[in-house]
């Protein structure tokens, strides 16, 4: 095992208190209103020295927000909401910071829709600024790829129902998926004491495929719950604010047609932390590296911050886990920069691309599941229509893979 821990001292084991208006208010709301305050004044000239004096003030809310607060208030099955909070947190500071060192104003590029208008609203780019992780429409995201739009765009009408009927569609799926993995051992990572993907009674070959399924429904899951949760966001913005479709493009454009590792992670993945990753690990260790300590860089940034999201349900959890997984995925895009020059395509391409997310996603996913995080409980699961069968399913398949192992056994034995 390696020694990638936190220190004991870092350990964050303090008592939470649960969420109340009291304590909305007095923890969790200052850190979000000196967020806006720094998004409004980074648009101003000659601000920088009062973002100097705010970003210190604006951390340490945010630190206090992110430990203090029970989201969940005592109920283990809703402890993803407290990764929530630690993440947004931690999404904060990140931001406040790059924000406080960029010396010129953040400028919108004006996009041609029905809400623009020709004079600049400050009030309102520094919302869309706050509320805009992806950068899209702003002069520091160059380089961001946007997926083209798949719902109807003919009216704001036939948008938005074409976003709720598959945000219904993305929600449903992710309960299914929910309700099936947590069915291969509801005991240990099916439930919120954790517990490992990999089981040991099987044999290393069925081992390895029943954790690997475990590990695409995982992915699958998160895909269509970001998903969802996206295209329901979209379609308020558009029926509430009078946003229009194209201030609001998709997040993802179909993973699994990924034909590099490239490809996945900078397009068809969603890009909503690209950002933060590369302005925290990106830029620094190109400066020392180059191109290659840039790719790594970023995606060892990537693995911390998944690693300070689990230490909001599970403080014990072993950092070097999300490190390795995100690592060798940079790992993963530098050989394939080396081998192929980045022209890696094809079905060769994609069984490459595949076999490499399952590789290192198995490791990924063990972390998740060892701090419990795969056995939290919401309403999409809870509520899935087909939750019984698939249960079902998945106890037979599970049975079916344990008396493979016995009936091999037997036959050595003879």
């Amino acid at each position: 095992m390696l020694p990638f821990k936190l220190p004991d001292d870092l350990h964050l084991t303090t008592p939470r208190a649960p969420l109340t208006t009291e304590t909305f208010v007095s923890v969790i709301l200052p850190p979000v209103v000196c967020y806006f305050a720094t998004a409004f004044l980074v648009l101003l000239p000659r601000t920088q020295p009062v973002r100097i004096v705010l970003w210190p003030i604006t951390a340490i809310f945010a630190f206090r927000s992110a430990t203090s607060i029970d989201m969940c208030m005592g109920q283990p099955k809703l402890a993803y909401l407290n990764i929530d909070l630690q993440l947004s947190m931690v999404c904060i500071a990140a931001r406040t910071f790059e924000w406080t060192v960029q010396a010129k104003p953040f400028t919108r590029v004006v996009r041609r829709s029905s809400t623009d208008v020709p004079k600049r609203n400050f009030v309102l780019d520094a919302l869309d600024l706050a509320c805009s992780l992806r950068g899209y429409g702003w002069d520091w995201s160059q380089g961001l790829y946007v997926p083209p739009e798949t719902h109807p765009t003919s009216s704001r009408l036939a948008f938005v129902t074409s976003l709720l009927a598959s945000s219904l569609k993305h929600s449903f799926i992710c309960g299914a998926i929910h309700s099936a993995v947590q069915s291969f051992s509801p005991d240990t990572f099916g439930s919120v004491n954790g517990g490992s993907i990999f089981d040991d009674s099987l044999p290393p070959h069925l081992r390895y495929l029943r954790s690997s399924i475990i590990a695409t429904l995982c992915a699958f899951g998160i895909y269509s719950i970001l998903q969802a949760a996206h295209e329901l966001t979209v379609a308020l913005c558009v029926l509430l604010l009078r946003q229009h479709p194209d201030q609001c493009p998709p997040s993802f454009d179909s993973p699994w047609r990924s034909t590099s590792l490239r490809e996945f992670w900078s397009r068809r993945w969603h890009q909503w932390f690209r950002r933060i990753f590369i302005f925290f690990g990106g830029n620094p260790l190109s400066l020392l590296f180059g191109r290659v300590g840039g790719v790594i860089g970023t995606f060892l940034v990537s693995g911390f911050f998944h690693h300070l999201a689990l230490l909001a349900i599970d403080p014990s959890s072993e950092m070097w886990r999300m490190l390795l997984s995100f690592g060798m995925m940079g790992t993963g895009v530098v050989i394939e920069r080396v081998v192929a020059g980045n022209k890696t395509g094809g079905w060769m391409g994609w069984m490459w691309t595949m076999c490499w997310l399952m590789l290192w996603g198995n490791v990924m996913v063990d972390g998740w599941a060892r701090a419990g995080m795969l056995g939290g409980s919401s309403v999409l699961d809870s509520a899935t229509p087909v939750r019984q069968p698939i249960e079902r399913l998945v106890r037979l398949f599970d049975e079916y893979l344990h008396a493979s192992q016995q009936k091999t056994s037997g036959k050595t034995l003879q």
